[in-house]
């Protein structure tokens, strides 16, 4: 993997958008100072400051299948604080660094061994990013936090000003509309890079349509789905 520059009021603020962005917690990425960044004097030249890191290539993380079972037993975990807690805890720190707003709620089902956390605040525009990849980020490394001290894997769903709802419309809106496209030039047709996730939107939007059939090609995180005519 390439490494990607990250700018911050400081190197500490600018590894925490790395952290988020590149999904991965500081210890498991490799970073560079360029710049330290400078206060200046009464706000004047200051300076931010900018690093640029990437994902270890060595040890990845792996999870193993059972570890993302569904739960058969309430969600036991191994901490004074609860699952809401360790979480608030994790994201407060994280908005704080970042420099930003955020008041966090959170419900937790110890039957289901769900988490949902919803976020609000000003700013939410940059706590969702670029096709929701910032709040899936944050979704993924909370899922760790919480998960680290739990003695039964706790699945983490997040959201801000109904993201995932208004997300999941225009994905399926898409995929009908490249769907239609399809069918009327007899071409099959890609769709842009998507995490699984929104991937299997599209294949459930698709699934009872008898003219077209959807498969996913390319290696993450260029892994896409492709429309194409059934073949009679």
């Amino acid at each position: 993997m390439e490494f990607t520059e990250f700018t911050g009021k400081s190197v500490d603020d600018a590894l925490t958008k790395a952290s988020i962005q590149l999904g991965a917690a500081s210890d498991q990425l490799d970073y560079e100072v360029i710049e330290a960044g400078s206060n200046g004097i009464l706000g004047f030249g200051s300076r931010n400051a900018v690093i640029r890191a990437r994902k270890k290539v060595e040890d990845p993380v792996i999870f193993e299948t059972s570890t993302f079972e569904e739960p058969e037993n309430k969600a036991v975990v191994d901490s004074d604080q609860t699952p809401s807690d360790i979480a608030k805890e994790f994201l407060a720190d994280v908005f704080d660094k970042m420099g930003l707003e955020v008041s966090i709620d959170t419900t937790f089902d110890d039957i289901e061994s769900v988490l949902s956390i919803e976020l609000s605040g000003p700013e939410m525009g940059i706590i969702i990013g670029k096709r929701g990849q910032t709040l899936d980020s944050l979704q993924y490394l909370t899922n760790l936090a919480v998960n680290r001290k739990s003695t039964t894997y706790i699945r983490v769903k997040m959201d801000t000003e109904d993201y995932r709802r208004r997300r999941t419309a225009t994905l399926e809106n898409l995929a009908h509309n490249v769907a239609y496209k399809v069918k009327r030039t007899r071409r099959p047709a890609a769709l842009e890079a998507m995490n699984p996730y929104e991937r299997r939107i599209i294949h459930y939007a698709l699934q009872d349509d008898d003219a077209v059939v959807t498969h996913s090609e390319g290696e993450e995180p260029y892994r896409h789905v492709v429309i194409a005519l059934k073949r009679k």
